[in-house]
């Protein structure tokens, strides 16, 4: 019997060899597509859950619900972890990690690696897989350190590491640590990412901050034991933080503050290991809605293609309606048509899956590269992606297949024979199946439109100095950052194409080094609670990024008190002290603190992305504090060649460092790589779903078209024009997309209006975008349809009466 379906199937498809192709290619596309953006999000959503206990971990945050708006922050004092431990049973384990990176050094051989800081407890509370040593007693003692495979083996090659001593630091800032344990590299999937692991107090602040709980620099993960719900603990947490943060209660009450719904004016909460990828309120660096986002455009291209079929099949059922009759008039049973109809449309989507397989394979490396994925084959064989591929397979195969071989058979064998197959219902769904296509496809064009448009906002807009012609270079760890700035400065002081020098310990942007830091502090200034951006310059700061002095001076070497107690504050800053002539004001950062006294103000700049309101900024000179990046600010009739001059003027003045400059433009435009991925998803997308579309809409008007040979050579006899039939023909089906037009713009309008709240600077939303989708529907429409319409109206009318 399933010999007989298959045989018959593979005759009509080989009939149909032109609808077969359609089919194929549609879904094909369809697959791969879908599969790439769903295995996509996927991985996403599998951020942090393949730790054993993942369910029970958690990072606390402090909530703060202040006048303006409530904020969150992960930062965390020192004192904390040992308190809550202390006091808390149910914490079954908690430790301190803090970010961090270091010059490792072995036999003279010197490695730049991502050395965190963490307790004991971390290995009790994840699981990433020990290699070597003891979990137990691995970071029992200061000078352990564990290291990761990957270091393990670029440091000490096929040697057994553990033991060993390793020197980290600087130039005469070294300490040696000895290799207690080696951990499996850290999965792609991981928010904790590391090289290395020594304990928390070899921190260069740590005893004389470890007893302060008004200096934050560190996240904190601890676990509950078993049974220990979150929002108990978190009610438990209430009276723990009256008694170490009574001030911030004070300064808010101070400040008008209210309690939230949950009766909190400040409070110590915690969030899930697998929110902690997400949240960026706190500490997070993916979006959600990203994620969700993906998984919409994979279903809108499924569904699109799912449409094709559906319509292609229903349309192509009237041509076979004569077939059916006569074998159900020889006893073919409901079921036996059933299977036998959809046993066609399986062999179709094996044959489109197989195809999009193939697709897929070719496609993993282009994807990985233009949307910064990290999908592989050896992924895509695992157990359960592979049930999820089966899974859209069977979904496909059974919707899209399934209805019309079922409605092909019911068709009434005596009405079919007779002629008076009935075209009502199966018109309403094909119309319904038309306009539900180019809805998905004008929402999706509309939401790429308006997601390259914030983009360009976000890169266009301007931040507050300059940025196309200021360069900016990571010393990384094997330099000493200030010995390099003074030497470069003096290489380059006669060099005319050289406008300025100066250096930070905060990068603007993202350079090739990755990596990204803020220092915060807060105090107390007129009974008003103060948070500002601690920013550590050089001078020339302002000079060098082209930052507007409005008041006041900049930090000047005539000035040695300059580098102990003088700073520059932004506009922001001004406001949030309640200054309007804020130069020659002091403050104090705690009550045992020196006075501060403000030499300058400059206008608000971004130093960090739009994503954030521009915050208060103050800016500190130190002569002992690291210097981390050089910004070299260049001529703009020099910019051809600056980078070249600068990278030879580099290996002299910083040998053992590679030369890894950038432009503040390249930097700033890398803030954005996940909005620029998701217009990229969206476009790609797009494009993909109005070809479907177009498919779809040329088979179904082919179909039509066909139907109506002798309605069109009757016209031709009694005088209709070419143009007329056309017109006829084609406005239908432009109707359909007038009406989907309707439907998508409140659409796209209402999700990219949620999407664009989530930034605080956005361009607005233009009526032109929808103006400009809906036409270039119509006219995509007008264009597939009028091909077929323009050929069927310059048929000779007595050929078409005769056929017919």
């Amino acid at each position: 019997m399933i010999k007989n379906y298959l045989k018959i199937a593979l005759r009509t498809l080989w009939k149909s060899k032109g609808y077969t192709a359609l089919h194929v290619v549609g879904l094909s596309v369809a697959f791969c597509v879908s599969i790439l953006l769903l295995l996509t999000a996927y991985f996403q959503l599998s951020f942090d859950r393949f730790h054993q206990d993942a369910d029970r971990i958690y990072q606390t945050y402090f909530f703060s619900n202040n006048p303006d708006k409530p904020s969150k922050g992960s930062s965390m004092p020192f004192p904390l972890t040992p308190a809550l431990k202390a006091e808390f049973p149910e914490i079954e384990a908690a430790a301190r990690v803090m970010n961090g990176s270091s010059m490792v050094t072995y036999q003279g051989k010197h490695f730049d690696k991502m050395v965190r800081l963490t307790d004991a407890d971390f290995l009790n509370i994840f699981s990433f897989e020990l290699k070597k040593g003891n979990r137990q007693t691995a970071l029992t003692d200061l000078s352990s350190i564990v290291i990761s495979e990957h270091m393990a083996k670029a440091v000490f090659g096929t040697q057994d590491p553990l033991g060993q001593q390793l020197l980290l630091g600087g130039e005469g800032n070294q300490k040696a640590y000895v290799v207690s344990g080696v951990l499996a590299d850290f999965p792609e999937n991981s928010s904790l990412q590391y090289d290395a692991f020594i304990r928390t107090e070899n921190a260069g602040n740590y005893h004389q901050d470890k007893d302060r709980w008004d200096a934050s620099n560190h996240t904190v993960f601890i676990k509950l034991a078993p049974r220990v719900d979150q929002a108990s603990f978190e009610k438990r947490l209430k009276p723990f933080a009256q008694k170490y943060f009574a001030e911030n209660f004070t300064n808010l009450k101070r400040q008008g503050a209210k309690p939230d719904e949950r009766g909190d004016l400040f409070a110590v909460r915690l969030q899930k290991l697998a929110n902690v990828h997400f949240n960026t309120d706190i500490s997070g660096s993916g979006a959600v809605g990203t994620v969700y986002a993906i998984v919409g455009i994979a279903f809108f291209i499924l569904l699109i293609a799912c449409i094709n079929f559906i319509n292609l099949n229903v349309a192509r059922s009237f041509i076979r309606a004569r077939e059916v009759g006569v074998r159900k008039s020889l006893g073919a049973l409901k079921k036996q048509l059933f299977f036998q109809i959809w046993s066609e449309a399986v062999l179709i989507c094996l044959a489109g899956f197989l195809l999009g397989a193939v697709l897929l394979y070719v496609l993993i490396p282009e994807f990985n590269a233009f949307f910064q994925a990290k999908l592989s084959v050896a992924y895509l064989l695992e157990w359960d992606k592979l049930a999820l591929i089966l899974a859209i397979f069977g979904l496909v195969t059974l919707v899209a297949g399934g209805y019309p071989a079922w409605q092909m058979s019911r068709f009434n064998a005596v009405e079919v024979l007779k002629g008076k197959v009935s075209m009502k219902r199966p018109g309403v769904l094909r119309n319904s199946l038309i306009v539900t296509q180019f809805c998905l496809s004008c929402l999706l064009i509309s939401c790429t439109l308006i997601a390259v448009r914030q983009v360009e906002y976000l890169r266009q807009k301007p931040l507050g100095y300059l940025r196309d012609e200021v360069i900016s270079i990571p010393v990384g760890n094997q330099e000493n950052g200030q010995k390099v700035l003074q030497r470069l400065r003096n290489e380059l002081a006669d060099d005319p194409s050289v406008v300025a020098i100066s250096g930070s310990e905060v990068n603007i942007g993202r350079g090739k080094d990755g990596s990204s830091s803020r220092s915060m502090i807060g105090f107390t200034y007129k009974e008003k609670e103060i948070t500002t951006d601690w920013l550590h310059i050089d001078y020339d700061y302002l000079k060098t990024l082209g930052i507007k002095l409005l008041d006041g001076r900049e930090f000047d070497p005539a000035f040695a008190t300059d580098s102990l107690d003088h700073v520059i504050i932004t506009e922001s800053m001004a406001r949030a002290l309640g200054e309007k002539n804020p130069v020659g004001t002091f403050f104090q950062t705690d009550s045992a603190g020196k006075r501060i006294q403000i030499i300058g103000l400059v206008s608000d700049f971004h130093l960090y992305s739009l994503r954030d309101e521009v915050k208060p900024i103050t800016m500190y000179l130190s002569h002992d504090e690291p210097i981390e990046y050089i910004f070299v600010r260049v001529a703009p009739q020099s910019l051809l060649t600056a980078m070249e001059k600068l990278e030879g003027a580099w290996k002299k003045v910083a040998p053992r460092a590679e030369f890894r400059g950038t432009f503040l433009d390249e930097n700033i435009n890398a803030w954005y790589k996940s909005e620029q991925r998701l217009a990229g998803m969206f476009s790609v997308a797009s494009g993909i779903a109005i070809l479907l579309s177009c498919l779809g809409l040329f088979a179904v008007s082919l179909m039509m078209i066909g139907q109506r040979t002798k309605e069109i050579g009757v016209r031709k006899v009694l005088g209709a024009s070419v143009g007329s039939i056309v017109l006829i023909l084609s406005r239908d089906f432009v109707k359909l997309v007038l009406v989907a037009i309707g439907l998508a713009t409140p659409l796209a309008w209402f999700f990219m209006q949620q999407w664009l709240e989530s930034y605080p600077y956005r361009s607005p939303i233009s009526g032109w975008v929808f103006v400009a989708v809906g036409l270039g529907a119509v006219l995509i429409a007008l264009a597939t349809v009028s091909f077929q319409a323009i050929r069927a109206a310059l048929m000779n009318p007595v050929k078409s009466l005769k056929t017919e």
